[in-house]
């Protein structure tokens, strides 16, 4: 029996839990992917403030911000937040270490209370050009973190586990040549024991399993359990009509402690790819069963037992359940049966945002690289467990973001600059919301708002409910392309060139 002196207490920590937050330590947050927070009281009342020449924001003309960290000249990895740290992919264009220049890829790891760089892990580049490694488009992936350690997958197509002390308490792990692999081509940059990154244990799936990625590598790893589980970007050559490694995996499993591979994707979606490996895995538990699920570079959408079987060569692969073409079929063929080209307005779309777990459900999207423009869309809502399609919304165009769902409401943002909000349920349209602006990253929902940016470099702060919502704008002085994140009462926003953590 509870006393009843107790009861106004347990709602005081209860009601604090919500105010004080919660840690952001992978990408949607956790496996489910659904980018909404339970926190209160987030600050939207605030300036970004005025910006001199060399691109440092003076302070004193922001409102309500706790601190700015200048980043390179393009940010597309998403903010993770755990054990004080913050981490940020992206390029080197703003060199925070003299002794490193040049292309590089970068992640960023930043006190969380000041914003202060701790350290960096600095990637050189493959030397291939926009095939397989765009120039200065840096780290796209969004890294994971898991007590001590961080996981990332960089622009070379490696998945890395890191120590969060950095180099600070020794050079941990069984990977000892950090010095090595700093180090681009013809170069001889020197370990910084102070700004480095200290790498635990290291896998390229170019090497091991010869995956070729097309234009970058892109992979926000999830970890559940002892397991860590990413994409392999693996797709078409320059040409987008060959597909170099048809027999790769499109996602692979490995164990965090040490870097071993457990498993891999089953499906054979790389045979039919239309162009890149690029979404990320979603996890969850439907009536008792763990599910695994994952955007195919074909254009279906799949879901996996979370267990391998071995197959007649004995490889450990996660065989698929299910599968679901979020593509309608005139987007593949035209009336007279003749396929219609992969990057052509009216043509089908591979998965590009992460699908996401919302009550027994699967919501997906399709979408291309932005480098092909618009085109025709689908949302799909599947049921996890059996894999059909419980509803589809096709008045949307692509897009390569995530959705989000709080109060059996839907929000998808479309590139063209759109967004939708629809019934959970049902599919049907509340309303929809034109920004006039090309949207890159994902919805957020938190403190009763919708929250995201745009290419013009508006932060879109929304109401969140079925009627149309009051619409505020606040500039951010530089495109937004990555995803608006709260954690421990602070709301963080990218912009290619700043991270802004925004807070009273």
């Amino acid at each position: 029996m509870i006393n009843k002196s107790t009861v106004p207490l347990v709602i005081f920590l209860f009601s604090m839990s919500s105010l004080l937050g919660a840690d952001w330590p992978m990408w949607g947050k956790d496996g489910s992917r659904n980018m909404v927070s339970d926190e209160k009281k987030i600050t939207f009342d605030f300036v970004a403030g005025e910006m001199s020449d060399d691109e440092v924001v003076d302070m004193k003309t922001t409102k309500n911000l706790r601190w700015v960290a200048k980043l390179g000249s393009q940010a597309y990895g998403n903010v993770t937040i755990g054990n004080g740290c913050v981490f940020v992919g992206t390029n080197n264009e703003s060199p925070r270490d003299p002794g490193k220049k040049g292309d590089r890829g970068v992640v960023m790891c930043l006190d969380e209370k000041s914003g202060e760089l701790k350290w960096q892990l600095v990637i050189p580049k493959l030397g291939a050009g926009k095939v397989s490694d765009w120039e200065y488009i840096g780290i796209c992936s969004s890294t994971a973190i898991d007590g001590d350690k961080v996981y990332v997958v960089t622009n070379r197509c490696e998945v890395v586990c890191l120590d969060i002390h950095g180099l600070t308490n020794g050079n941990d792990g069984p990977f000892k040549d950090e010095a090595s692999y700093i180090k681009p081509k013809g170069m001889s940059d020197a370990l910084n024991e102070k700004l480095d990154a200290d790498i635990l244990w290291m896998y390229d799936m170019r090497d091991e399993l010869g995956v070729f990625p097309h234009n970058v590598t892109s992979s926000s790893p999830v970890i559940i359990g002892d397991t860590v589980y990413v994409a392999t970007s693996n797709g078409v050559d320059w040409s987008h009509t060959n597909i170099p490694s048809p027999l790769s995996p499109s996602w692979i499993a490995l164990n965090k402690t040490t870097g071993e591979l457990i498993g891999e994707d089953g499906s054979g979606a790389s045979e039919n790819a239309l162009h890149a490996a690029w979404s990320s895995l979603t996890y969850g538990n439907v009536d008792g069963a763990e599910i695994l699920i994952w955007g195919g570079t074909d254009g279906f959408c799949y879901g996996y037992n979370n267990k391998t079987e071995k197959d007649a060569d004995g490889y450990d692969l996660f065989q698929p359940i299910w599968k679901v073409d979020c593509n309608e079929p005139n987007y593949r063929k035209d009336s007279d049966g003749k396929k219609i080209p992969y990057a052509t307005p009216p043509g089908p779309s591979e998965l590009i945002g992460t699908p996401v777990l919302y009550e027994g459900k699967v919501y997906c999207a399709i979408g291309q690289d932005p480098e092909h423009g618009d085109g025709v869309g689908r949302l799909s809502c599947i049921d996890a467990k059996t894999g059909k399609i419980v509803w589809k919304y096709t008045d949307v165009g692509r897009t390569i973001s995530t959705v989000s769902i709080a109060d059996d409401l839907v929000y998808i943002a479309e590139y063209a600059g759109l967004i939708h909000c629809v019934d959970a349920n049902t599919g049907k349209v509340y309303w929809t919301h034109d920004s006039f602006s090309r949207i890159w990253g994902s919805t957020l929902i938190a403190d009763g708002k919708l929250i995201l940016g745009n290419e013009d470099g508006d932060l879109l702060v929304m109401d969140h409910g079925k009627s149309k919502p009051k619409v505020k704008t606040i500039n951010m002085g530089a495109p937004v392309y990555s995803s608006p994140v709260v954690a421990n009462g602070v709301l963080y926003i990218g912009t290619q060139t700043h991270l802004y953590a925004i807070g009273k």
